[in-house]
């Protein structure tokens, strides 16, 4: 079996920091490319200290970090411009997710960029977008769940919840690599590059499009109900004897087929205050009540079995414990382990799967691990390298 690496000779140069842009560029480093991360002397990316719980390790950035190689530089150093102009010169990509303007300070604006080399691609990920009133607003993902609207329908009906990930920055990240893909596709045909800005705000508000089209064209907007679902019922976990399994009911022939072979209530399919979802639903409190009463008795295993010969979806609510031993995923093998400054560590394979190949197995850099390499590399000779290493440049 031969390793996935379609984007083998593509060069990405990155300067970024936190998970939208690093996630980018994981999955463009997964897919092959050599993705060369510019960071400060003094730390590097911040993500890299959010914690330490990886054998030491900050666990976003053995998400996030893996498969790149580490440059330092200080690009406020008056030797950093030449430095970008080296690196830049060889790249397929760059792509950066710095604070508003601050990419434009360093001399590194997609226009100059683009108007020495046509053939790159610059991808610029920011909260807000290159224009309209909120341009210069710094942004971070619970910030943009707020203004997006995400809060508005996650949560209880008495009170808002942040999703439990950084759901924004994953959008703009996944919506920035499509869009990588999409240009270096097109190049291939055009001889010409592209320049791309990702705004968190718009990944958000087309994430949420059902319950904002929802919302303004039948003007109230869906409720939050918390592990349920605001539209659909029965929907989500439900208590059983022994614990709480997850179900969903998606038409009106699983319905029936719920009501005879789960809740063993054929009758019950033909109730008129439960026979279509829009009736489940003003009645839901009701019915949902009705659920866990005749799965009061029922263990967990009772229910899934009943669910499973009547052709129900369904699942179980795990925590993270049971999500990282799922019995699904160590059978197909999607764990792996990689190097790291702390070690060997296990991490989970990259989702894209493509049959016939492998995945490739990544290591998490330590800071500046390749910046001799790197510099050796865009010309710098021994001297050089360590001149710019004692002046703190690198």
């Amino acid at each position: 079996m031969t390793n996935y690496a379609p984007l083998r000779g593509v060069r990405v140069v990155a300067v970024e920091q936190a998970i939208s842009a690093p996630l980018t560029t994981r999955h463009l480093a997964d897919l092959g490319a050599d993705v060369i991360k510019v960071e400060r002397p003094d730390g590097g990316d911040f993500a890299r200290a959010y914690d330490s719980t990886v054998n030491g390790l900050s666990s976003w950035f053995a998400w996030v970090g893996r498969g790149k190689r580490s440059l330092t530089l200080d690009l406020k150093a008056p030797e950093a411009a030449e430095i970008m102009r080296r690196l830049v010169a060889r790249a397929d990509v760059f792509i950066q997710n710095l604070a508003p303007g601050a990419i434009e300070r360093l001399g590194l604006g997609a226009d100059e960029l683009r108007a020495r080399d046509p053939r790159l691609i610059v991808c610029n990920i920011s909260g807000y977008g290159p224009d309209g009133p909120h341009r210069d607003r710094k942004a971070y993902d619970l910030l943009l769940q707020g203004e997006g609207g995400l809060l508005a329908v996650t949560g209880s009906p008495a009170e808002p919840a942040k999703a439990g990930i950084s759901v924004v920055d994953i959008a703009a990240g996944m919506y920035a690599l499509t869009a990588v893909l999409a240009a270096l596709y097109e190049r291939t045909s055009t001889g010409v590059g592209a320049a791309i800005d990702i705004a968190m705000i718009d990944a958000i508000a087309e994430w949420i499009s059902a319950p904002l089209y929802f919302a303004h064209y039948g003007g109230t907007p869906p409720q939050r109900a918390g592990m349920r679902h605001s539209g659909i019922v029965p929907y989500g976990p439900y208590r059983c004897a022994d614990g709480s399994v997850n179900l969903a009911i998606q038409n009106e022939r699983e319905w029936v087929r719920f009501c005879a072979g789960v809740l063993d209530d054929p009758a019950l399919a033909r109730d008129p205050r439960f026979d279509r979802n829009a009736q489940r639903l003003a009645n839901r409190h009701e019915l949902e009540a009705l659920i866990e009463e005749r799965f009061a008795s029922l263990t967990v295993a009772e229910v899934e079995r009943r669910l499973e010969a009547a052709d129900i979806p369904f699942g179980r609510v795990n925590d993270l414990a049971g999500v990282w031993e799922h019995t699904q995923l160590r059978a197909r093998g999607r764990y792996d382990v990689v190097p790291s400054p702390a070690g060997e560590i296990e991490v989970l394979r990259h989702p894209i799967n493509v049959r016939g190949k492998e995945a490739g197995v990544f290591a998490v850099p330590a800071l500046g691990e390749h910046t001799d390499a790197i510099l050796s590399e865009i010309g710098y000779s021994d001297a050089e390298r360590e001149s710019l290493r004692l002046r703190g440049v690198v």
